[in-house]
């Protein structure tokens, strides 16, 4: 009883938390209290003559500055691929992401659980672990994102039991099939919500001679775009630049179109699940079978996605009812029982 006491009061003074570090948005969940902070992993800095860099904004205040800013203010989008592309600037948002997840614990450094892709280097790995140690971390501990977002989605993955997971974030998509609190085996492709807005981008420039920002392209994509045909299909007013008058215009776009201009990064993304189906050993490929395959991140909310799945490769495919949160909520399922799932974490 004494020993149950004194756990529930160092409980209430831990401040530990799980973090979904991704490409498009970062997810914070802190320990005790669940998902308390998702926003945008964008950053807006200034620059003074002596090249000292201050922060400005982060998050979500910093994507509505994004392509409207000024030669003394820059807004930077720090993770490029599912990985730090300026270590800087991660740190920062890291440090100001903590700090407001933890504005009561001011005083506490925290532990922190990190979900990151299958396909990143040792040096790679070695960024994160850094720049979070640098925002005032005291352990860091990485658990791959596929293996999160399985345990965030309910999959038993300690069993000897084969369980494919697609996790479709910002800058990758990995496919692996968990077994043994292990990934057993994992194919991973740096093509995902980024390459998808970049398709949009493309295709109304190409074909409608009109720029339009990145942000344009993704709200596009959330609003209209599709992977399978749809009844009905649906339209948006698109705006932007005519790149033959110079001037400001509009145009309405069809979802038809959109699911064309996404053709070949959802191509990629259906070609590394079929080269992972064709590569997982038969008895995991039974489990499979039977379980279904689970799609998670962003990308799982692309409109018949799931039926496009299906029908190639006629396995059962499932997409929990939020599939932006479940590597961060399995990174903090992970964190609540720490020391019975330690073993999900690598090295």
């Amino acid at each position: 009883m004494v020993r149950g006491f004194f756990k529930n009061i160092s409980d209430y003074f831990v401040a530990d938390v799980a973090m979904d570090l991704g490409t498009a948005n970062t997810l914070v969940y802190v320990k005790n209290q669940g998902i308390v902070l998702n926003e945008p992993s964008v950053v807006a800095v200034s620059r003074n003559g002596t090249g000292f860099t201050k922060v400005e904004e982060v998050g979500l205040a910093a994507k509505q500055m994004y392509g409207r800013t000024h030669n003394k203010l820059q807004t930077i989008r720090p993770m490029k691929d599912g990985v730090i592309a300026d270590f800087e600037i991660t740190n920062k948002m890291i440090k100001y992401f903590i700090e407001k997840a933890l504005k009561n614990y001011r005083f506490i450094k925290p532990r922190m659980v990190v979900g990151i892709p299958t396909c990143i280097t040792q040096v790679e790995k070695k960024a994160v672990i850094d720049a979070a140690t640098m925002a005032g971390v005291r352990e860091v501990y990485l658990v791959e994102e596929p293996m999160a977002a399985a345990i965030g989605v309910g999959i038993p993955v300690h069993k000897a039991e084969g369980n494919m997971v697609i996790d479709i974030g910002g800058g990758t998509t990995d496919v692996a099939v968990t077994s043994l609190s292990a990934i057993a085996y994992g194919e991973s492709v740096r093509v995902a919500g980024d390459e998808l807005d970049e398709s949009i981008l493309r295709y109304m420039r190409l074909q409608h001679h009109m720029n339009i920002g990145i942000f344009e392209a993704e709200r596009i994509k959330i609003q209209i775009g599709s992977a399978y045909p749809m009844e009905p299909e649906l339209s948006t007013e698109v705006r932007g630049l005519n790149i033959k008058t110079g001037v400001p215009t509009s145009i309405v776009v069809r979802s038809q179109e959109i699911r064309e201009a996404m053709k070949e990064p959802v191509s990629a993304i259906i070609t590394v699940l079929m080269r992972a189906l064709e590569k997982t050993p038969p008895e995991l490929s039974a489990d499979i079978y039977s379980n279904g395959i689970y799609l998670t991140g962003g990308g799982a909310l692309i409109r018949g996605l799931d039926k496009l799945i299906e029908e190639t490769t006629s396995l059962k495919t499932f997409v929990p009812d939020d599939p932006l949160v479940s590597i961060v909520k399995g990174a903090g399922m992970v964190l609540d029982n720490f020391e019975e799932m330690r073993k999900v974490c690598i090295n």
